[in-house]
């Protein structure tokens, strides 16, 4: 097993989305800026369009990186609902936010010609491909993933196991308009994402985590 790769995915991935949340707080006041009217969001956009994109693609970079993790770590515990549910989890989180470098710049510029067409096509995309698919159904999956890696870990610590399931929880709580409990279980998530990876890493001695599914990948899949 690649447990290098696998580790750097997970922490890569964290440390991407912190990143680009932080930057996005500060250029574009996100994500208290979605809160605002659609013309306010689309004006403050066009206004710093390029690192508010650029913070965007690095978010979407830091969600995207679950899904080779979940690859890598449902073949190594033989756990295809891991893999499935990371997959996924990843997917919607991307379609939810790539319309922001590349859907949104073009409503922004086209908005002082038309601003009632560009904010009407701004929220529907906001509702659909934001709220609805990546906000609810990112919140549902990205909890059922680490809900499904810690039944399928051996050993894991107790705190880790913890931790986990308490911010799986908070996490889907996002998607029932939780927004505060959403926030912290995302920031309980990125520690227990960061301790996975050193899991990973340290999966020999006293503390081996993937002792009971050691060697049973996923049915039509080569160990890595």
């Amino acid at each position: 097993m690649h447990e290098r790769s696998l580790a750097a995915a997970l922490a890569g991935g964290v440390v991407a989305a912190n990143a680009a949340f932080i930057g996005l707080g500060s250029v574009f006041d996100y994500p208290a800026v979605l809160h605002r009217p659609a013309g306010e969001v689309l004006a403050r956009f066009a206004a710093d369009s390029t690192a508010i994109s650029g913070f965007f693609l690095l978010l979407a970079l830091g969600a995207g990186l679950l899904i080779p993790a979940s690859v890598l770590l449902g073949r190594r515990l033989g756990s295809a609902a891991v893999t499935c549910a990371g997959v996924l989890a990843g997917l919607v989180q991307l379609l939810g936010l790539l319309r922001w470098p590349f859907a949104v710049p073009a409503l922004a510029d086209a908005h002082p010609a038309d601003p009632r067409t560009t904010e009407t096509v701004f929220t529907a995309l906001n509702d659909y491909l934001g709220v609805a698919v990546g906000e609810t159904l990112g919140y549902l999956f990205t909890a059922a993933w680490t809900l499904l890696v810690l039944r399928a870990l051996d050993g894991a610590p107790r705190w880790f196991t913890g931790l986990g399931a308490v911010s799986a929880a908070a996490v889907a709580a996002g998607a029932f308009g939780a927004a505060q409990v959403n926030f912290a279980g995302y920031l309980g998530w990125s520690v227990w994402m960061l301790a996975l990876a050193v899991l990973i890493l340290r999966d020999r001695g006293p503390v081996r985590i993937f002792a009971r599914n050691a060697g049973t990948p996923v049915a039509g899949s080569s160990e890595i």
